[in-house]
């Protein structure tokens, strides 16, 4: 799984990170590239405009040897332009350390490269579901190992990753509905979303999430979509689930979408869907260029001065 991104100021892409951005997608139909991609953008804390290339492949070898190929310079000089950074986000986890979950047949993110949908699980519909529908969980605690380290060389930021970090991306997708059902996802659902989104953007730290993105997905010519996803990296399994549980903040985005399946039922449009990573160390790989310092997994880190 890997995120490759561009971040700048204002709400026109630079040249140069456009031709990057460019570049990057074409390179990705070559031999050995991704199964699956997508394309988002959000507005982080700090002002800045973010744009991420979501991509996945079935295989880490495949991978390795197209990063070796066309993508080893994504965080160096010249990429992206001195007014822009770049940054990636790799993840490799083995298959027992990662679940996906779908409210409809219609698949998204890992997914997309799987041979197909198992049968309905019975491992959902309670607090620690995505636990149970981790194999590794049944012999490994994935508690998290030490502290995130940095390691600085000019422009170039590499966080030095800690068994057991999480990564979760949930998505919404509302393309197929319509009248009332629409108007009840955007007016009640959706803000009360958005301010969880936000809280753990802004203040995520405090419940052990290292950073939070709630992304909006472009399509093929760059215009916004109806389809959205949050995508957080957190300290650990144990972290995420505390916060679903217990925090405020996502009881009440269950309660809203509760209040929304019951009042659909069977007849909701809206198409939900998630995954959950939880990575050792080895199987994770973090760089930054030219980028502000709350960037990712750089937010982080303990202020210096």
């Amino acid at each position: 799984m890997g995120y490759f991104g561009v971040q700048f100021c204002g709400s026109s892409i630079p040249v140069g990170a456009g031709s990057a951005l460019s570049a990057l997608a074409v390179a990705f139909g070559e031999e050995k590239g991704p199964g699956s991609w997508d394309r988002a953008l959000y507005m982080d804390e700090a002002g800045f405009t973010n744009v991420i290339l979501v991509a996945y492949w079935k295989s880490p070898t495949q991978f390795q040897a197209w990063f070796e190929r066309w993508a080893t310079g994504w965080t160096r000089d010249g990429v992206a332009g001195i007014s822009a950074g770049t940054f990636t986000e790799i993840v490799r986890p083995s298959v027992e350390r990662f679940e996906t979950l779908f409210s409809s047949d219609l698949t998204e993110g890992v997914a997309r490269v799987s041979a197909g949908l198992s049968n309905p699980v019975r491992e959902h519909g309670y607090w620690g579901g995505a636990r149970d529908r981790m194999a590794i969980s049944q012999t490994d605690t994935l508690l998290p190992s030490s502290v995130l380290k940095v390691v600085t060389t000019g422009r170039h930021q590499r966080v030095i990753a800690h068994d057991n970090l999480c990564l979760i991306r949930s998505g919404q997708d509302w393309r197929a509905t319509e009248g009332a059902e629409r108007r009840l996802y955007l007016d009640e659902v959706e803000p009360v979303l958005r301010a969880g989104m936000d809280f753990l953007r802004d203040l995520g730290l405090s419940v052990g999430c290292f950073v939070n993105r709630y992304m909006t997905v472009l399509d093929d010519a760059g215009e916004l979509t109806e389809k959205r996803f949050g995508m957080s990296w957190w300290r650990s399994l144990t972290a995420l689930e505390r916060w679903a549980e217990c925090h405020p903040t996502h009881l009440a985005i269950f309660a809203a979408a509760m209040r929304y399946l019951t009042t659909m039922g069977a007849a909701a449009k809206l198409r939900l869907y998630h995954e959950v990573t939880v990575a050792t160390a080895e199987q994770q790989s973090f760089d930054y260029y030219n980028c502000h310092p709350k960037t990712g997994l750089l937010r982080a880190m303990p202020a210096t001065e």
